[in-house]
């Protein structure tokens, strides 16, 4: 059996954050919390997890110290991440001192939008440049039956908001299961040409801290873009540096799709992301099943530059990829909610 084993060789201490494989990571997921106002079936619980202290949670100056660290080491974008990223207090705050911290950062934000009639605005005064919202069904009933909240109307206001506040070109990210929502693929479409979006469907993963997760459940992404196909004609826009291959309607409709394929076409050889939790702990996959600590040493006065040598190390450390299609596959033990999108 093919197991992986951590590199004995020591990471570079120059250059940018390189891996054993020769992937460069610049992209980096910031989990700012991990508690969320969802109940997602394909993420948690109906009754939630067990939400961590909040001394144990990084502070504004400490996320913003360690981000810093981040960009010298070459992250050129981040994505602020939960949970539910606009549940922690004064999130505006924090995001002004991101901005300023990485002044050239493309800075993004996942986000179940529920709170974006009233973030919005000044999110985008803060210096974000864009959302991606979670929306898994445009039917009300079907949408609390997947979040566990009736809560679709104050999405689409949490758009409207983040469109007039300049958050643009938003994002969907909608996760398809077999079963439950694959029937509205084509809908979506539809809803991304009239509003301009850009819909990422993303295969169903085994992240849910239940440990229910089926692969039967999986719908290939090929079969998503040929249904949608079928209806509206589309045309790739090639490789690029995201995890989904895009595409753009052919009649040059506004919006586009796009399929994110970890599980049946795995992009691993091509990933250039890092995520720190929102305690500190660094990920260099999100099927990791070991994490690098940042906080203990943060707080026990660690120099920029030791920091900088356990991220380089955590990096160094990235496995070649997951093995979800392999029958020694291991589940992470924690959930979506908990690594931080």
């Amino acid at each position: 059996m093919d197991t992986w084993q951590p590199p004995q060789t020591a990471p570079p201490s120059e250059g940018p954050l390189l891996d054993t494989f020769g992937r460069v990571a610049d992209d980096l997921r910031i989990s700012v919390t991990d508690r969320c106002n969802f109940r997602c079936v394909f993420c948690m619980p109906a009754e939630g997890l067990k939400w961590l202290p909040k001394d144990e949670i990084l502070t504004f100056e400490e996320l913003t110290r360690l981000l810093g660290i981040f960009v010298s080491l070459g992250v050129r974008s981040i994505k602020v991440t939960g949970g539910e990223p606009t549940v922690r207090a004064d999130l505006p705050t924090l995001v002004s001192m991101f901005r300023e911290a990485g002044p050239e950062l493309d800075m993004s934000m996942t986000t179940n939008g529920i709170l974006l009639d009233r973030l919005a605005e000044p999110l985008a005064l803060a210096g974000l440049d864009r959302v991606t919202v979670s929306c898994h069904s445009l039917m009300p009933h079907r949408f609390e039956g997947m979040t566990r909240r009736d809560a679709l109307d104050k999405v689409f206001a949490g758009l409207r908001a983040a469109e007039e506040a300049g958050l643009t070109p938003i994002k969907i990210n909608c996760v398809v299961i077999g079963g439950e929502n694959q029937d509205e693929v084509v809908d979506f479409a539809a809803w991304a040409r009239r509003f301009g979006y850009v819909v990422r469907f993303i295969e169903y993963m085994p992240l849910d801290a239940d440990h229910a997760w089926e692969r039967a459940k999986v719908v290939p992404s090929r079969q998503i873009v040929d249904a949608i196909g079928r209806v509206f004609p589309l045309v790739s826009e090639g490789p690029d540096h995201e995890p989904a291959a895009s595409y753009r309607f052919a009649d040059g409709a506004p919006g586009g799709i796009g399929v994110i394929a970890s599980v049946t076409e795995p992009f691993c050889e091509t990933c250039n992301r890092l995520r720190l939790t929102a305690e500190g702990q660094v990920r260099s996959c999100l099927f990791a099943l070991e994490e690098l600590d940042l906080r203990e040493p943060l707080r026990s006065g660690a120099t920029d530059g030791e920091l900088a040598s356990i991220i380089r190390t955590a990096v160094w450390r990235k496995w070649s990829g997951h093995r979800i299609n392999h029958p020694d596959f291991v589940q992470p033990e924690r959930s979506m909610s908990m690594i931080g999108g």
